[in-house]
């Protein structure tokens, strides 16, 4: 319980990783641990860090304050480590973290600063993964569980997670937890865990609700509230281009063909991916290679002095290999995977616009990652500018354009165009063609068999340009920059949902915005999947995407929404109750994140016959008398 002699510490973040501060051996980080992460290069900790670790180590609960990307997950992740007791076979830490990314982000982290010790288990529990998996590896025994709420209490509810013996909880991103609807949740698992374990609550806010939280579960908690002014270099343009994944390495070989690009970092998250990627662009035509923790240091020093020397044009990496590049021909930074994570993406975009230069930074995010904008501009009070991937017809005006400047350079040859000029006059002499039709001739040779330009009514990815470029669905008709967008049909006609019914409502106090929140999480769904959300009293009616993929449904059978399984099914209901109603006289429309309006009439609020019929078995009423 927070009370009256709880402490707050407040630090400016700009005094982090200046010489006086603590090394992370001064904070109480030893052995393997403080070696894992001097390896994956950590020298001085972030504020948040700085602040949070001894409180920890000393068995504080703490509350702390601190935008996404200032190291949080370090912050809580080496102390866990440092006092975790490896005999013990049942979990000792739970993480709880409100999306699947976010949680499989900080299992990584975890398995990263355990990479020297021993027999560290660490078992992620998120909706979409199969129970067989998580199951086993809780049979065999974990040390750390991170996870979402709704899949922990599905754990709880079988009875397969003993939280009996945990040490170590950590809220982390509690607000956004929150605001996805789990605030019921989160309390029925702190409720069903150890009085005597120690809380860490982080959260990027501190609205009322998450102090009320701490103060009904922290006890005594140090708050430590970190006020950043971490601001990225003036001298970057920063833009964001909405794609989804499937469309990611068409999306990056438009962009590579207009860019005026020296030198390209790529980042993506994982060391798999890093080789993959460089694979792909080789065999588009780039001078391409990756590096990752995994690649000898010898071949990362020869692949980056390549990049130097102009022999190579693009390195694919991870953050860890890439910490500390400093190549004054990277004139582009692409974040091929968005970082969850604001120091990450301060960090990566660093690698441009150095001493004084210009510099250019282009994130790739998926429509359901466009939140992460918002901690963007937050962490470096700059907003990136939204692009359009390349049409055919700008990447033929910059193909032309490049072949231009690429004649007017050989121009400037004199001595070599002299030898040549003698050439073309002999051969226009013996065969009498135009001295144009053989400059033709020529850029034909020079070209090879590769088209100089690419034919509209044939673009192999003129199809990807249309879907990425189509503007985001909205209720204003206005862009971020509240400029007047053009008009256009709604991206899905109400045809194209299906009604499902899912078995909260109004009687167990659910609110669209939680509907949304666990269905998206656990499914996989993005927000524009959904249509109207009618709450009745005892279900609700929630329209999806008519084709949608049975392995979602499959996923969403063990969803618990205000710790009550959902068991979501088709809506065999009468016709009208598939389309909400225009006009409503009765009730308000139902609303979740202010984004879909429309809820089902009263009158609509039937079941199928059998169901009525099931229903109906009181006696009559009796007649009314006048």
């Amino acid at each position: 319980m927070t009370d009256d002699t709880s402490t707050e510490t407040v630090v400016d973040a700009d005094s982090a990783g200046e010489p006086q501060a603590p090394g992370f051996e001064d904070l109480g980080v030893t052995g393997p641990v403080l070696g894992a992460i001097r390896d994956l290069g950590y020298e001085s900790p972030s504020a948040i860090q700085a602040a949070t670790i001894p409180l920890l180590m000393q068995g504080r609960d703490v509350l702390g304050t601190a935008q996404t990307g200032t190291g949080k997950t370090a912050a809580f992740a080496l102390p866990v480590l440092e006092r975790l007791d490896l005999a013990q076979k049942t979990p000792q830490a739970l993480v709880l973290a409100p999306t699947r990314e976010l949680a499989l982000q900080v299992c990584e982290a975890f398995e990263s600063y355990a990479s020297k010790m021993k027999g560290v288990h660490v078992l992620p529990v998120y909706g979409g993964q199969g129970y067989g998996v998580q199951l086993s590896a809780l049979r065999r025994g974990v040390h750390i569980v991170v996870g979402t709420p709704g899949r922990i209490m599905d754990h709880q509810a079988k009875g397969t997670l003993d939280l009996t013996e945990l040490k170590y909880l950590v809220l982390d991103e509690a607000d956004e937890m929150l605001k996805m609807g789990f605030a019921e949740d989160v309390e029925q698992i702190l409720a069903q865990t150890p009085e005597d374990k120690q809380v860490a609550l982080f959260s990027a806010t501190m609205p009322a609700a998450i102090r009320r939280l701490a103060q009904k579960y922290l006890r005594d908690p140090e708050e430590v509230a970190i006020k950043t002014k971490t601001t990225t270099n003036q001298n970057i343009r920063q833009r964001y281009l909405v794609v989804s994944y499937a469309q990611k390495v068409d999306a990056l070989t438009r962009v590579l063909e207009v860019e005026n690009f020296d030198g390209v970092i790529v980042f993506v998250r994982t060391k798999n991916e890093t080789e993959t990627l460089a694979e792909k662009l080789r065999a588009r035509g780039y001078s391409a290679a990756a590096i990752n923790g995994d690649v000898p240091q010898a071949q990362r020093e020869r692949s980056v002095n390549h990049l130097k020397d102009g022999k190579l044009d693009i390195l694919v990496a991870t953050d860890v290999a890439a910490r500390g590049l400093d190549v004054e021909r990277i004139s582009h930074v692409i974040n091929f995977d968005i970082p969850t994570d604001t120091e990450s993406y301060v960090h990566r975009i660093g690698r441009t616009g150095r001493a004084g230069r210009s510099g250019d930074a282009i994130s790739f995010i998926t429509p359901r990652e466009r939140y992460l904008l918002g901690h963007i501009e937050k962490a470096t009070r700059q907003q990136p500018a939204q692009m359009q991937l390349p049409t055919t017809e700008d990447v033929n005006t910059t193909r032309l354009n490049r072949f231009d400047d690429a004649i007017t350079t050989a121009l400037d040859e004199t001595g070599r165009i002299e030898a040549f000029r003698d050439i073309i006059a002999h051969y226009v002499r013996h065969h009498d063609v135009p001295e144009g039709d053989v400059a033709a001739a020529l850029a034909i040779v020079a070209q090879g068999k590769t088209p100089l330009l690419l034919d509209p009514e044939n673009d192999p990815l003129a199809a990807s340009v249309e879907a990425v470029n189509r503007p985001p669905r909205g209720r204003s008709g206005r862009d971020r920059g509240g400029e007047p967008r053009e008009p256009r049909e709604p991206r899905r006609g109400r045809g194209d949902y299906a009604p499902y019914r899912i078995e909260v409502g109004r009687r167990h106090r659910v609110e669209p915005r939680q509907i949304v929140g666990a269905l998206a999480n656990e499914g996989g769904l993005r927000r524009d999947d959904f249509g109207a959300i009618a709450i009745k009293p005892d279900f609700s009616i929630v329209e999806l995407p008519a084709n949608l993929d049975p392995a979602v449904l499959e996923r969403l059978r063990d969803t618990r929404i205000s710790g009550r399984l959902i068991e979501i099914t088709a809506d065999r209901g009468a016709p009208n109750r598939r389309r909400p109603a225009r006009h409503d006289d009765d009730r308000r429309p139902a609303r979740h994140d202010g984004d879909h309006r429309s809820s089902y009439t009263d009158r609509d609020d039937r079941r199928p016959r059998e169901d009525r019929t099931a229903r109906d078995d009181r006696p009559p009423r009796k007649p009314r008398h006048k």
